[in-house]
């Protein structure tokens, strides 16, 4: 079954897209886009596994999803999402994915609620930190005569078949996002540290080699973080690996859904 729902967490109506029955799969997104491009990444492999209800919600102050004047750090947006996951999930430990930004909130959901994680996929991950340690944009394929420089900046392998999905699943999200409530949240980007040990449940990092946004450096770090942690840095992919290597990033999906107890 798929359908567009809409939850009250608070005073935010979050939008979101839901696909399937089954163990529920929350995949938040990156700033400045909306869930189509996680669903459009991340949606093959997730339903090829079966057993799966795959929950894409717009963020506040993305897609469809207002962020209100109250909200005025990560920690307010991490409150909703939280909110958000006992209205989709009940109960029952549901699996987080999170690209980038999304991957900083999934990381903070499994630090505040650990016994709600059945296990945690973190791609590209925006890490506290990261900033001094990132390689410069170096394309694997480069025209500078195809699109525009915000899909020249973002992705490594810049071809027709990647700019078309730049301009399906990207664009759209990007048109709708609250600037003002980015700035305003941005402030105040990183999470206060909840206290106690690291999330123990089976985890999945992925980083681009050639990631010019967020880097990887940070993200091997996460080894020394988490102690079920599966590591891949992906060459030639930078911050828009899961649109470059959508066939490695299933296969390492894939393996980690294997290590999630049922």
């Amino acid at each position: 079954m798929d359908r567009m729902e809409r939850h009250r967490v608070g005073d935010v109506d979050v939008h979101l897209a839901a696909h399937g029955a089954g163990r529920p799969v929350l995949v938040l997104h990156g700033a400045g886009v909306d869930h189509r491009e996680p669903e459009a990444c991340f949606e093959p492999a997730l339903a090829a596994q079966g057993g799966l209800r795959r929950i894409y919600p717009d963020l506040p102050g993305h897609g469809r999803t207002p962020a209100p004047p109250g909200l005025r750090s990560a920690d307010d947006v991490l409150d909703v999402i939280l909110g958000l996951a006992d209205a989709v999930a009940g109960d029952d430990p549901l699996l987080l994915v999170g690209h980038s930004a999304g991957a900083h909130y999934a990381r903070g959901l499994a630090a505040r609620r650990p016994e709600r994680v059945a296990g945690l996929a973190l791609v590209c991950p925006l890490l506290p930190g990261g900033g001094g340690d990132v390689p410069p944009h170096r394309p694997v394929v480069a025209d500078d005569a195809l699109g525009d420089a915000g899909f020249r900046g973002y992705v490594v392998v810049q071809t027709p078949a990647m700019l078309d999905r730049y301009r399906r699943w990207v664009e759209p999200g990007a048109a709708l996002a609250d600037a003002a409530a980015a700035e305003r949240i941005g402030v105040r980007w990183e999470l206060a540290e909840p206290g106690g040990p690291a999330y123990g449940g089976p985890v999945l990092v992925v980083a681009g080699r050639r990631d010019s946004t967020v880097g990887y450096a940070e993200a091997v770090r996460l080894l020394d973080v988490y102690p079920r942690a599966t590591l891949a840095v992906v060459d030639d992919a930078g911050h828009a690996l899961p649109h470059e290597r959508p066939e490695v990033l299933a296969g390492l999906l894939r393996e980690w859904l294997a290590r999630v107890p049922r």
